[in-house]
C-alpha cells in the first residue's frame, strides 16, 4: 500500500506534504526508544490514497481530465448561447443592437425565442473539443514543465509554470475550436445565411474552401491564449490565496462541498479578469468571421480603440459565470472519478532549509 505512494509523490511537480510518507521508498521501522507518535494524519493520508482511482500523471488521469474539460466547456458554453449571440451581434452591428436588453428584444422580435438558440450545435461541438484539449493538455504540460524545473523551481516559478502550461494547451485547443467557431459566428451574425450547422458548414466550404474554417485561428489565438493564461494562473493563485487568507481551516480539513465552493468563487474571480484581457481580440474574431476578404489587422484598425470594447459588460457576465461553472464542473468530475487533487503548493522542505541557512 505504502509503496504505491512513492511514484505518485515523485510525479507530482508541487509539494504535497500529505504524500511524503516514505524516504527512498522504504518504510522505516519504529524506534522502540522513541515515544509513540500520533498516527491519525498518517492513517487519513493512507485512506485518501486508497480512494484514488489512478495515479497522478497517468494516462487514465489525463483522459479523465480531458473528459472533465469536455463537460465543463461544452455544457457551459451551450447554456449561454443566447447571451453569446447577443454579444456577437452587438460587436458586429452596434447600430442595430445597442445594448444587452435591446439586443435580446430585437432578436426575439425578429426571430422569436427559438432565434436565441441559433448556433448551439457548433458551440457545443466546438467548445467540447476545445475543453478536451484545454484541460487535458494543461495537466500534461503542468506535469511536464514541473518535472523539467524540479520541485524547488516549480514552487518558486509556479505562476510562470501555470502561464506556460495553459498557453501551450490553448494553442492546440484553438485549432480544434476554430472551424466550429467560424460556423457559429456566421449563423449568429449573418441573418439568412444559415440556421443550422448542417446548412452553414457546406455553404462555407463551397464559398471559401477549408480556409473559411481556419482564417480566424490567429485572432482566436490572440483572444483565447491570453484568456486561458489568465484563467488558469489567476484561478490557481486565487485558490491558494483563499485557503491561506480567507478559509478558516486548511484544505485537508474542508469537506468536498466546501472545496467546490472555493473552486467556484476562485473561478468567477478569474473569469472577470479573463473577459477584460481577451475582449478586444474577441471583437475582432466576431467581425472577421462575419466578413469576407478582411484581415485581422484591417478589422482592428476599422473598429478602433472604442469599437473593440463594445459588448464588454455582456462578456464579463458571460465569461465570469462560464469560468466559475467550468472550474466547478471540472473539479466535480475529479471528485466523482476519485482523481488525485493536489493541494495548493507549499514551499518544499529542502527550500525551507536553504532559506533558513541564508537568514
Amino acid at each position: 500500500m505504502f509503496s504505491s505512494v512513492a511514484p505518485l509523490a515523485r510525479l507530482n511537480p508541487f509539494h504535497a506534504p500529505h504524500l511524503q510518507l516514505l524516504q527512498d521508498g522504504v518504510r522505516k521501522r519504529p524506534d522502540p526508544t522513541e515515544p509513540p507518535s500520533p498516527r491519525r494524519s498518517l492513517a487519513a493520508a493512507a485512506v485518501a490514497e486508497e480512494e484514488y482511482s489512478c495515479e497522478y500523471g497517468s494516462l487514465k488521469f489525463y483522459a479523465l481530465c480531458g473528459f472533465g474539460g469536455v463537460l465543463s466547456c461544452g455544457l457551459t458554453h451551450t447554456a449561454v448561447v443566447p447571451l453569446d449571440l447577443v454579444k456577437c451581434r452587438i460587436q458586429v452591428d452596434p447600430q442595430k443592437y445597442k445594448s444587452i436588453f435591446n439586443g435580446f428584444s430585437v432578436t426575439v422580435k425578429e426571430d422569436g425565442f427559438r432565434g436565441l438558440a441559433k448556433g448551439w450545435a457548433p458551440t457545443f461541438f466546438g467548445y467540447s473539443m476545445q475543453g478536451l484539449c484545454k484541460f487535458g493538455f494543461y495537466e500534461v504540460f503542468k506535469v511536464l514543465y514541473g518535472n523539467i524545473l524540479g520541485e524547488e523551481n516549480a514552487y518558486l516559478w509556479r505562476t510562470s509554470l501555470y502561464l506556460a502550461a495553459s498557453a501551450s494547451a490553448e494553442f492546440f485547443a484553438d485549432i480544434a475550436l476554430a472551424p466550429m467557431e467560424a460556423a457559429k459566428v456566421r449563423i449568429q451574425t449573418q441573418p439568412g445565411y444559415a440556421n443550422t450547422l448542417r446548412q452553414a458548414a457546406p455553404k462555407m466550404f463551397a464559398e471559401e474552401g477549408v480556409w473559411a474554417f481556419y482564417k480566424g485561428v490567429v485572432p482566436l489565438w490572440m483572444r483565447q491564449i491570453p484568456y486561458t493564461m489568465m484563467k488558469f494562473a489567476c484561478f490557481e493563485r486565487t485558490v491558494e490565496a483563499l485557503y491561506k487568507y480567507v478559509v478558516p481551516k486548511p484544505r485537508s480539513e474542508c469537506s468536498k462541498p466546501e472545496q467546490l465552493v472555493v473552486t467556484f468563487i476562485a473561478g468567477y474571480i478569474a473569469g472577470v479578469f479573463c473577459a477584460i484581457v481577451s475582449h478586444p481580440a474577441d471583437s475582432v474574431v466576431s467581425v472577421l468571421n462575419k466578413e469576407k476578404g478582411s484581415s485581422a489587422s484591417q478589422v482592428l484598425v476599422r473598429l478602433g480603440f472604442k469599437g473593440v470594447w463594445k459588448g464588454l459588460f455582456a462578456r464579463i457576465i458571460m465569461i465570469g459565470t462560464l469560468t466559475a461553472l467550468q472550474w466547478f464542473i471540472y473539479d466535480s468530475v475529479k471528485v466523482y472519478f476519485r482523481l488525485p487533487r493536489p493541494p495548493p503548493p507549499e514551499m518544499p522542505e529542502s527550500l525551507k532549509k536553504k532559506l533558513a541557512l541564508t537568514e
